[in-house]
């Protein structure tokens, strides 16, 4: 079986050109076929106040009316997107950029409204795993965007992690997978205001005690819940690593790996 590498990369390194340059020569110097699935940063709140649409965030979150939907779709699928397929192009990675629309690969429905009303906002429904093994066996590499769709033909915001997720999970049908979400920080730490208190291994235990102490939480928690849910589902490593340290992190020397 084909070994895979689905990397998430997350919006504060898209926000840094410099953090963003770095990431995408490590991303090209991986060895075998590797997906990439991004983030949006703070581009589309910096392009919805141009066009004078609020932004409203809750815990972290978008608030998606149609509106907003239209910024980070043209954003999020187009501009950010593009900005990284070019640049892997110039690393000869021949990258194709891609939204869960594009060739049905990750359908969606709209979330329910509970506490709070996201809007246009997707829960991941199904994966074309197929389709993206397609693209993968005419080595091209796919670019996702955080954006999918419905059988009715709507567009969601959807959240990067739980795509990345998603995606690798179904990717096992065909592939060794290993998942890396490559952020700021050199993996899940031990002491928030410590950036060397790495945790090297995070079991599921220690994972609950760092949850109940509050050392762990905010946007690790989604994070990391999308993380064990991939290695619960047959993933075969999961990694939580700094985006400039993804080539010593996938090869066992850096990071926070994920086990059961």
């Amino acid at each position: 079986m084909n070994n895979l590498t689905v990397i998430k990369i997350g919006g504060n390194v898209i926000d840094n050109p410099d953090a963003l340059t770095r990431f995408l020569a490590s991303f090209a110097a991986l060895a075998g076929p590797r997906l990439l699935v991004h983030g949006g940063g703070k581009v589309a709140t910096q392009v919805a106040e141009k066009l004078g649409v609020p932004t409203t965030m809750v815990d972290g979150r978008r608030i998606t009316d149609q509106a907003m939907l239209d910024v980070v779709t043209m954003v999020y699928g187009g501009l950010v997107n593009k900005q990284i397929v070019a640049k892997l192009q110039a690393l000869e990675i021949n990258a194709i950029g891609m939204t869960g629309a594009d060739a049905g690969t990750v359908l969606a429905h709209k979330r329910p409204v509970r506490e709070i009303d996201y809007g246009m906002v997707g829960d991941i429904d199904e994966v074309d795993s197929g389709q993206i093994q397609f693209f993968l066996r005419q080595e091209l590499t796919p670019v996702f965007a955080p954006i999918t769709y419905s059988t009715t033909g709507e567009l969601f915001n959807t959240n990067a992690d739980t795509m990345a997720s998603a995606i690798a999970v179904d990717m096992v049908r065909h592939n060794e997978v290993t998942l890396v979400y490559c952020f700021e920080k050199k993996g899940v730490l031990a002491n928030p205001d410590d950036d060397n208190s790495v945790i090297a291994t995070l079991t599921p235990e220690v994972y609950a005690e760092h949850k109940a102490a509050g050392t762990i939480n905010k946007g690790m928690i989604p994070k990391l819940d999308n993380a064990f849910a991939a290695i619960r589902n047959g993933v075969s490593r999961v990694i939580i690593c700094h985006a400039d340290e993804l080539v010593a992190a996938v090869a066992q020397g850096a990071g926070t790996t994920l086990v059961l």
